[in-house]
This record gives C-alpha cells, sequence and structure tokens, in this order.
C-alpha cells in the first residue's frame, strides 16, 4: 500500500511540476501511468492509481483555495 502512495505521490508531483508531463496525464493517463511505472499492469490496478492521483489534485486545488480565501478575509479585517 505504502508503494501505491508513493507513486501517486510521484505522479501528482510530476503533474503539477512539468506542463508536458500534466498534458500528456490528461490525454491518455493510462499510458502515463504505466510509462512511469515502467511496466504494464492490469487495468484496474492503473485506474486505482489514476483516481489517486485525481483525486490528490482536486483536493490540492481545493486546499489552495480556501488558504487564498482564507489570505482574501484577513486583508479585509487589517
Amino acid at each position: 500500500m505504502d508503494k501505491l502512495k508513493e507513486k501517486i505521490e510521484e505522479i501528482v508531483k510530476k503533474v503539477k511540476d512539468d506542463k508536458d508531463f500534466a498534458s500528456k496525464f490528461k490525454a491518455n493517463p493510462t499510458a502515463t501511468v504505466e510509462e512511469v511505472l515502467g511496466v504494464d499492469i492490469p487495468d484496474d490496478k492503473v485506474e486505482a492509481i489514476i483516481d489517486g492521483v485525481k483525486a490528490k489534485l482536486s483536493n490540492d486545488k481545493i486546499m489552495d483555495a480556501a488558504k487564498d480565501v482564507g489570505n482574501t478575509i484577513k486583508g479585509l479585517f487589517k
């Protein structure tokens, strides 16, 4: 399970840091995940990783937006 979590974190970092990689992931997430893993794995395992990456990216976007709102609100009361 830790290996799966590590791979999800690795892919999330690449998506955030590399626009070309992010485009590849968006266009063909299965091939992109298998490329990172270096092996062809069963579709259900790939889908689990893709779902984990998408969930992590969505969660990070929500947290960033919440921080921005919090900072804006703090700025109003200075």
